[in-house]
């Protein structure tokens, strides 16, 4: 057993408040990827604790996950719980399809800074977070000190571009992989920059959008400056994809979060993890992604009520903790402050980089046209990756134009 205070909060919140017996109610829950051994517990336990209440969980790969579960929900069919990028939120929110999480104060007092902005609109949360990811640079140590330079993390752009340009003029291999493929990690990646200079994409208050701004200039300058040394072809390429080049030996550094490091550990043994370094107007940040539980509205009040205990259960005491642990997440609660004993990022260093950086880094933004949120970043980024469009300065001019019109 794992906790003290965080297990007696989970059990205080689920107990005072236990679903009675006196119809049978049944729950269908849509999973995302694999089915996850902390869940399947949690879901067990959660059956015993509640009887008369069934939980039925369909796993779905991840390609079409999110789209049958809004399309159920659109149809007037709905599951009643889906695990959900949690930058679905807000187009299901404002279309009536989804219910506000019903997350408990101490719950809500124990994520980690920054983590309920990810599910937060119109002052209310949408979605139980449920995994929680971080980012950091991932260098090869072996191709910078061939290249002539001490490996050690680079504090800022210019040291992150000569480190590219060393190992690139060395090796003849790219010095660092910056995505610029049509897909969401494309503008994650642009993102883990702009929040290391500063930037931000919307008004924390009102929403309103903020792209166009100097330190947005900043950050995509640094791309153009950085593009020579990078990975030919950029536009073809995505974050995940970069895994296989560095196991290679053709990739002198990149981005990712923590599982990167069990990925890279038996093929680049000496490697080490580092803050994205910062620009010339910020501190080193990260974009805080989440996933989320979401609850479906539902006919029924009391199936409703069991889907917000279901979700209750499934993100907080040992069931959160377990998963955390076992899928390699950046922690999505505070453990240590929870009474967890010897939580397992604590007293690692390559764990503190990717939690330092929460408290700095900013929220993927919440839009209810997120494809094209994406395809925004997408032109501006491709833009002066291809030498199309204009300037740096006429790029993000109309990123912002363009982003004005994503509701």
């Amino acid at each position: 057993m794992y906790y003290t205070k965080t297990l007696m909060i989970a059990a205080a919140l689920l107990g005072s408040s236990a679903l009675t017996a006196a119809a049978d109610v049944n729950l269908s829950f849509i999973m995302c990827g694999d089915e996850r051994p902390a869940d399947k517990a949690a879901i067990e336990k959660f059956q015993v604790d509640n009887p008369g209440v069934k939980v039925a969980m369909e796993i779905v790969p991840w390609g079409n996950c999110q789209d049958k579960s809004m399309t159920l929900a659109a149809a007037g069919t709905p599951v009643s719980v889906a695990y959900m990028g949690s930058r679905t939120l807000k187009k299901l929110a404002a279309e009536g399809l989804i219910v506000p999480a019903e997350i408990p104060a101490e719950m809500v007092e124990s994520y980690q800074p920054g983590v309920l902005k990810t599910v937060s609109y119109d002052n209310k949360y949408w979605g139980y977070p449920h995994a929680f990811s971080t980012k950091a640079l991932y260098i090869n140590c072996d191709l910078v000190t061939t290249a002539g330079l001490e490996c050690k993390a680079p504090e800022t752009w210019a040291d992150m571009i000569a480190m590219a340009k060393a190992i690139k003029e060395k090796h003849n291999v790219a010095g660092i992989g910056i995505a610029g493929k049509d897909f969401d990690n494309t503008m994650h990646m642009f993102l883990d920059f702009l929040y290391s200079n500063g930037g931000t994409v919307q008004d924390p208050v009102t929403g309103a959008p903020t792209l166009d701004s100097q330190q947005t200039r900043e950050t995509l300058q640094m791309y153009a400056d950085i593009l020579p040394y990078g990975i030919e072809g950029a536009t073809a390429w995505e974050r995940d994809q970069m895994k296989d080049l560095f196991n290679d030996q053709k990739l002198g550094m990149y981005v990712n979060g923590p599982w990167g490091k069990g990925q890279h550990a038996e093929k680049v043994p000496n490697q080490i993890i580092v803050p994205v370094p910062h620009g010339p107007s910020g501190v080193s940040g990260t974009i805080l992604i989440t996933d989320s539980i979401a609850v479906f509205k539902q006919s029924d009040p009391a199936v409703e009520a069991a889907a917000q205990k279901l979700a209750q259960t499934l993100t907080s005491g040992d069931a959160q903790y377990d998963l955390d642990k076992s899928w390699g997440l950046t922690p999505i609660l505070q453990y240590e402050k929870l009474g967890v004993e010897a939580p397992y990022y604590v007293g690692d260093a390559d764990w503190q980089i990717f939690v330092n950086g929460i408290s700095t880094g900013g929220p993927e933004p919440l839009v209810t046209d997120f494809k094209s949120l994406q395809g925004v970043f997408t032109n501006m980024i491709q833009g002066v990756m291809l030498g199309e469009g204009g300037t740096v300065d006429q790029l993000v001019t109309q990123a912002g134009v363009e982003l004005a019109e994503v509701k």
